[in-house]
């Protein structure tokens, strides 16, 4: 049985014209992720995504205003996808601390392509966010580009999971710290593994970023 069509909102500040409304669209975010991945933020241009799509560059810019722009568009688009996946996975669980197994699960794991997104593919996504999401944090507009929302959906997910760890101690101090370090660790020990495998302890088949945050989590809020 096929998925059915799921639609993530994104927010209106982060694109001039909405990708997800045409086909050249859908075509430039979908061929961005596979170009970031492979060439690096640094090393890629919207005069390149031009010449791959067989498009003016001019005609991306209608879209978004600058590639940091497409940057944080695709890190919103990922978020918004993960608040999904957490939302959904997480609806029926009465206990708090199966909710936040599976959310710090959710977090850590390796990521399989959705097909619920025929022009989006979340495994590469993952890896720019691995390797390249911290390029949008660190600009001198942060500020003003977080008072737009810019990095809301981001934010809910920390929250959502934050509330998770209350639940379960309600006198915790650190949720938000907890949370959002592990996220982060775990995008570390991920691109560690596969660029400096010595900084880390991940094996094939054991699953040990999983199994290390999740034993972090439950320990750290005892």
């Amino acid at each position: 049985m096929e998925s059915l069509p799921i639609h993530i909102t994104i927010n209106p500040e982060l694109y001039t014209k909405n990708p997800e409304s045409s086909d050249l669209g859908k075509k430039i975010v979908q061929t961005s992720i596979e170009m970031i991945n492979d060439l690096g933020f640094e090393s890629f241009t919207f005069r390149k995504l031009g010449v791959a799509i067989g498009s003016n560059e001019s005609s991306i810019y209608r879209y978004f205003e600058s590639k940091h722009a497409l940057l944080v568009y695709l890190i919103n688009w990922y978020w918004s996808w993960i608040e999904y996946k957490l939302v959904f996975a997480t609806t029926n669980i009465t206990s708090a601390k199966d909710k936040l197994n599976i959310a710090i699960t959710l977090f850590t794991q390796e990521v399989k392509e959705d097909n619920s997104f025929t022009f989006i593919n979340e495994i590469l996504l993952n890896k720019i966010i691995i390797s390249e999401s911290v390029k949008a944090y660190h600009t001198k507009d942060i500020d003003e580009e977080n008072k737009k929302g810019f990095y809301k959906t981001y934010k809910r997910v920390v929250q959502r999971v934050s509330d998770m760890v209350l639940e379960i101690n309600p006198k915790f101090e650190f949720p938000h710290m907890l949370i959002s370090t592990v996220i982060e660790g775990a995008h570390h020990q991920r691109y560690f593994s596969q660029h400096l495998p010595s900084l880390t302890d991940v094996e094939e088949g054991k699953n040990n970023v999983v199994r290390f945050y999740t034993d972090l989590v439950q320990k750290t809020i005892v």
